[in-house]
């Protein structure tokens, strides 16, 4: 493999760094504890199908964060017709979600090894209310230069503007030595792609690339990046 003269390295945040699948399952059983609802292998289903196609209007341009955050549980509840509007259980469980702070594996021994050669960077679609805090205490941020988090950019991935806006605010100012690395085809590697930006996509699921969406590397574990980057560690 040829290996490119990266200087900076932009992560996304959740199920790439973050394991956000053990921390939203950790999160969704706390609160429902809570409230006495039941909760179930069935139930989750039922709110990662909602909660998946919310997200993916936000993406779009068709559903704002808070239509999300605030809907998804009603949405859920009048399945499960119970008398809730889901307003006050949502910022509960986002509550409980800001204390998950659950790592993918070798994240930490990754980042802390290429932070000696790199500058690192966080790009997330994710929550200021829950994203410092994870990150605070899952021993990652310290290793970043900056933390862009959409909620406070006023964009979010894959808006062209939501990478011109983290651009402005990175050191290096050459796009070729800049590579994305990230979970998401629609966020991060089509966001990455319109910013004229090298990507790398992190599939553990070893997902199928349905629109076949130009990437220039694809991973399976992040102790991969090594073979990507490693002629500069």
């Amino acid at each position: 493999m040829d290996m490119k003269n990266y200087t900076t390295l932009l992560f996304d945040a959740d199920g790439t760094l973050l394991d956000f699948d053990a921390c939203e399952d950790d999160a969704l059983k706390e609160t429902f504890r809570y409230y006495g609802y039941p909760y179930n292998e069935q139930i989750k289903q039922a709110y990662s199908a909602i909660n998946k196609e919310l997200w993916s209007a936000y993406e779009n341009g068709e559903k704002t964060r808070e239509d999300v955050i605030y809907s998804r549980f009603g949405k859920l509840f009048q399945q499960l017709q119970i008398d809730d509007d889901g307003i006050a259980f949502a910022n509960t469980y986002l509550a409980a979600l800001s204390r998950g702070h659950q790592v993918i594996p070798d994240a930490l021994e990754v980042i802390s090894t290429l932070a000696k050669s790199f500058d690192l960077y966080i790009v997330t679609n994710g929550v200021i209310q829950t994203q410092y805090r994870r990150l605070k205490e899952s021993k990652l941020q310290s290793w970043f230069q900056d933390v862009f988090i959409s909620e406070e950019i006023g964009y979010r991935k894959p808006q062209k503007e939501y990478f011109t806006t983290c651009f402005a605010r990175i050191k290096e100012k050459d796009p070729n030595k800049l590579l994305l690395i990230g979970d998401s085809l629609a966020s991060d590697m089509q966001g990455g792609f319109h910013a004229g930006i090298d990507t790398c996509w992190f599939n553990p699921k070893q997902l199928s690339n349905e629109h076949s969406l130009p990437i220039t590397y694809e991973i399976r574990q992040l102790k991969e990046l090594y073979n990507i980057v490693g002629g500069s560690i």
